[in-house]
């Protein structure tokens, strides 16, 4: 099942806790706040069973340990796809497949494109029609600002090249995690009404387009990137995104998370898209449902809409 209507945002439904609730009460969670977007790290069975029929797009990845065997064994690229996607793609709409998450720069890297390409043969031999694609950091950027000079690392254009012309062949999204709160905790000079969508006047002027948040001034410097590879035509999607409640860090404080989250919410479904990409609102996914106590402590352990007794930890209107 293929299905891309409703709001443009959804939420990372992340695993890394001990004291979490079981997946039948998260999805009449996430029923009852009207969020019908989430996305998965692994496959699990437990979370994916209990979300048939719900009417809730997902994003399901793969562990990055999996990549090497993914890359280099068709044959287990089928088994994962027979395993996790096949018994429930009757009953759960699947946005996309992610060839792991934040691999490339490092060891993994070499294995993404192989593995995208393992999967995608797949899902197509078994009559799905799921696209294929990997979730990246902003570490695959060698210029970001101004938002028209994004390029991809050189260093990463072995990588780079042949997954965006794959995604631009098959035409495919991209996935990237964009987090304004850590360039914002990282350089004093960023003004935080610019991180929080709360800046009224344009910040950054890059040409004939103007910045009010740093948000928009990511994507683009990311669509940037992409149109310099010969991929003008592939989408951005937001697979991570959002803000800590705590944790003892610069910025990382409740207001500010709500903050952040609804400004992005109303930014993203009011589908003003951004200044170089306008009318289309870019799909976004907050991360994450739950604070996990299993994550490093201090702020990583903070970036939960609840605890795990499914109390808010802060209002989001979705």
């Amino acid at each position: 099942m293929l299905n891309t209507g409703g709001s443009s945002v959804g939420v990372n439904y992340g695993l890394l806790g001990d004291n979490l609730p079981p997946p039948d009460q998260v999805v009449s969670l996430l029923k009852s706040r009207n969020i019908n977007k989430i996305r998965l790290f692994e496959p699990n069975p437990n979370v994916l069973e209990a979300l048939h029929n719900s009417g809730i797009e997902v994003i399901i990845g793969t562990l990055n340990s999996d990549l090497p065997r993914l890359a280099s064994d068709p044959s287990f690229a089928t088994q994962w796809v027979q395993t996790n996607v096949l018994p429930h793609a009757n009953s759960v709409t699947f946005r996309c497949i992610t060839a792991a998450n934040e691999v490339i720069p490092g060891d993994l890297a070499v294995h993404v494109v192989p593995a995208m390409k393992n999967l995608d043969a797949a899902v197509s031999a078994l009559n799905l029609k799921i696209p294929v694609s990997t979730s990246v950091s902003l570490g695959v950027l060698g210029v970001s600002y101004p938002p028209s000079q994004g390029a991809f690392s050189e260093a990463l254009a072995s990588i780079m090249k042949p997954m965006i012309s794959f995604l631009a062949s098959k035409n495919t999204p991209f996935l990237v995690n964009i987090y304004p709160y850590y360039a914002y905790k990282g350089d004093k000079s960023l003004p935080l009404d610019y991180a929080l969508f709360k800046e009224r006047n344009i910040f950054v002027q890059d040409g004939s387009l103007g910045y009010t948040n740093m948000f928009d001034a990511i994507v683009d410097s990311i669509y940037s990137s992409l149109e310099k590879m010969g991929g003008s035509n592939v989408e951005v999607i937001v697979s991570e995104t959002g803000w800590p409640s705590g944790g003892n860090e610069r910025g990382a404080t409740i207001d500010n998370a709500m903050a952040y989250n609804n400004n992005l919410v109303k930014h993203v479904n009011g589908n003003a898209g951004t200044p170089k990409r306008p009318g289309k609102g870019t799909e976004t996914y907050l991360f994450a449902l739950f604070n996990e106590n299993l994550k490093k402590p201090g702020i990583e352990q903070n970036f939960g809409l609840y605890h795990p007794d499914m109390s808010e930890v802060y209002h989001v209107d979705f």
